[in-house]
Parts: C-alpha cells; sequence; structure tokens
C-alpha cells in the first residue's frame, strides 16, 4: 500500500467526502449509516478494515455499530466500557491514539477475539464528537501492513469522525423517539387492556351476582303471587311494584354490562355491532357501509365507542332523518365515519363543540394512535370521522 493510494491523495480525500455526504442523507438509522461509513473509509485510506464505536445513550460503553466484512456480524455484538482498550482510551481522553506496530506492548492495547485484532500491525483511532452532543463514538482503521500515519491523516481522520458524529447524533436521536413512542405505545396497550380486563371482571360480577340474583327474586315473586289467598287485591298491587322494580334492576343491570364491555363485539364483530347500534336508533334510517373486516381487540372497542357516541348524538341532538355509518378498513388504517342530515353547529373542524362529546370520541381515536375529524355546519348536518392505523399496536 503507497501513501498515493491513502488519505495523502486530495483525489481520494474528496470522493470520500463525498460518499460520506451522500451516506449521511440517505436516512436517520445509525447502523445502514455506520456501516457506510466504515466502507467508505477503508476503500479510500486503503486500509483493511474500518470499526465504528458508538457511544451509547448512558455514555458508559461503546458499541460496534458498523464494520467492514468479515466483521459486520460483530455489529451490536461487541461492546467496550469506556476507558478500556485503545477505544475506550480515545473515548476517555477524547484524543486519537496511533499504533504503528507492536500493539500488543502498548499498555492501552486490549485485544478483542471477535474482532481478530492480533492479525491487523497498524491502527489509528479517533474520537468522533460533535459540539453540540459532545462526544458520539470512536472510528478505527487497522491495517496488516506497517502503517505510519501522520498528524494530516489523523485530521483528516478527526475531520471525518466530526463530519459523521453529527449524523449519528441525529440518528441516535431518532432512534431514542422511535424507542419512547413504542414505550408508549406499550404502555397505553397495557393500559387498555386492564381497563378492558376489569370491566370484563366487572361486568361478569354484575351478570352472575346481582342479574342471577334478580332472576331468581322474579321466580319467587311470581310464586308467591299465585299461593297468596288472603287479601289478593293488596298482594297482587304489591307484587305487581315488586315485579316493576325487579325489571327496572334487571334493566339497569344489562344497560351497565352493556356499557362496561360491549358483548356484542365478541358475538358479532365489529361490522355486525354496529349495524346493531344502528338499529337500535328509533325514527332515524342509518344505512350501513361496513367491511366485514376485524381488527385488534383494544381498536375495535375504540371505534365501537366512538360510533355510539356519535348515534346517540344525532338521536339527542341532531333532529335528524337519516344517518349514514360507514366502517372502511385497508392494509394500513381503518376508518369510522357517521354522518347525519340534522340540524349541525358550528364546527372549527376538529374538536366539535362542547355538546356532542367530541372530546372523548377524540381522546379515544388517538389512544390508539389514531385522530377524529369533525365537519358540522349548522342546517347542515354533521360528518365525525375516525381513522386509526389498522394493524395499531396500542400505546402498542
Amino acid at each position: 500500500m503507497t501513501s498515493s493510494l491513502g488519505l495523502a491523495d486530495p483525489e481520494s480525500e474528496n470522493a470520500l467526502l463525498l460518499g460520506i455526504i451522500e451516506a449521511i442523507s440517505t436516512g436517520p438509522e445509525v447502523e445502514p449509516l455506520a456501516a457506510a461509513v466504515a466502507a467508505l473509509i477503508t476503500q479510500a485510506t486503503a486500509t483493511d478494515v474500518c470499526f465504528v464505536h458508538v457511544l451509547d445513550d448512558a455514555g458508559r460503553s461503546l458499541t460496534l455499530a458498523g464494520a467492514t466484512p468479515p466483521f459486520d456480524g460483530q455489529v451490536g455484538v461487541v461492546r467496550l466500557p469506556i476507558g478500556s482498550g485503545v477505544t475506550g482510551w480515545v473515548a476517555s481522553h477524547r484524543a486519537p491514539a496511533v499504533i504503528v506496530e507492536d500493539k500488543e506492548s502498548d499498555p492501552r492495547y486490549l485485544p478483542i477475539p471477535a474482532l481478530h485484532g492480533t492479525d491487523f500491525t497498524s491502527m489509528a483511532s479517533v474520537p468522533m464528537a460533535t459540539g453540540p452532543a459532545g462526544l458520539v463514538g470512536v472510528l478505527n482503521v487497522h491495517t496488516v501492513a506497517r502503517r505510519e500515519f501522520t498528524d494530516r491523516h489523523i485530521r483528516l481522520l478527526v475531520g471525518i469522525g466530526g463530519l459523521v458524529a453529527g449524523a449519528l447524533h441525529q440518528a441516535r436521536t431518532h432512534r431514542r423517539l422511535i424507542a419512547r413512542e413504542r414505550a408508549h405505545e406499550r404502555f397505553t396497550e397495557q393500559a387498555i387492556a386492564a381497563q378492558e380486563a376489569e370491566r370484563r371482571r366487572l361486568a361478569g360480577d354484575i351478570h352472575d351476582g346481582i342479574s342471577q340474583r334478580l332472576v331468581t327474586l322474579s321466580y319467587h315473586l311470581d310464586a308467591l303471587g299465585h299461593a297468596l289467598h288472603d287479601h289478593p287485591a293488596e298482594a297482587a298491587e304489591q307484587l305487581r311494584l315488586s315485579r316493576g322494580l325487579v325489571d327496572l334492576t334487571l334493566d339497569e343491570a344489562r344497560a351497565a354490562i352493556g356499557g362496561l364491555r360491549p358483548p356484542v363485539l365478541d358475538d358479532l364483530g365489529l361490522a355486525g355491532g354496529l349495524a346493531s347500534l344502528a338499529r337500535s336508533l328509533p325514527g332515524v334510517d342509518v344505512h350501513l357501509e361496513l367491511a366485514d373486516e376485524r381488527l385488534p381487540e383494544h381498536v375495535e372497542i375504540a371505534l365501537y365507542r366512538i360510533a355510539q357516541e356519535c348515534l346517540q348524538n344525532i338521536l339527542k341532538h341532531a333532529g335528524a332523518s337519516t344517518a349514514r355509518l360507514e366502517f372502511q378498513v385497508t392494509p394500513a388504517r381503518a376508518r369510522l365515519a357517521v354522518s347525519d342530515d340534522g340540524v349541525g353547529f358550528e364546527s372549527g373542524g376538529d374538536d366539535g363543540g362542547t355538546g356532542y362529546g367530541m372530546r372523548s370520541m377524540t381522546e379515544r381515536a388517538e389512544l390508539v394512535g389514531g385522530s377524529l375529524h369533525v365537519v358540522s355546519r349548522p342546517g347542515s348536518g354533521t360528518t365525525v370521522t375516525a381513522t386509526v392505523p389498522a394493524n395499531s399496536q396500542p400505546f402498542a
């Protein structure tokens, strides 16, 4: 290997810098960026291998994020504590390190069997740092043959490290945001699952306890009515009042069960449940266009409750004669739209107003990663549209 093929060649330097700029612009992922940079550096510097180590979020260790073959299989596996080995020394001191030969005699050197350090004679290691982020990682190049790395070589490597550091910092920030979003999704999924589990439990308790006891009581009252002989008129009136109270309590228990957990979803699915809701709307002709598709349970519950609220609003407030209920599913998203020809109201386009329960519907849509849109004008009816991810991993 001659110096004309290495870092001293201005044409190679320009090609390297242009290649790195292209790699930086390809996307916000850490590993693909680090792999592209490692390949570019070895080609332009005529070195044999390049390792890109990235500082973890806690700032305590470095993880191999990019490497040239055959070491790319060690990406994400090799980790070094700050201060350990030449790479750790560079990270802790924020200073370059060069070993021309006899690495084993350098007190900073720590063999890493997975990276075959003993196969290489010379190495240069520089910190990757940027002003806003500080240290981001360490960039290493190795050669099998003995190589002198001049001050100019090191300055160029440090410059490359600074350029790459900014992009890696952005990529790490992007990865943290994605991880935080996924954690939020998982938390919301767990919260929704816990709510639904508690609702199932309460619904089961009401059904198995209160409802069953009331049914049994109604049988006893009927039997008592047949058995009474004295003061039949007074007894019949008391029985009638008791029976009415039992029926009212049973209706309330059934309503409570339905409010806690819509059993129709288990029996009929979302499309069937929406159709059942539409049939229960007296005095309004509801046109249906419903896709017979199943979604994750928490999404179905959210859309069912939104439709339920919309239809109740139509019944209570809209004065509508006709309505339309649509449910559509694509591979990416599900869409629920409820419209009516009622009195309408002044709408800003997103929140609808206080009397229509829009806040609760908006919250339900947002909990499953979606959004709610409301369009209404006085005298022109109302349309409420909920759009949610079809494969939502609820807040997973």
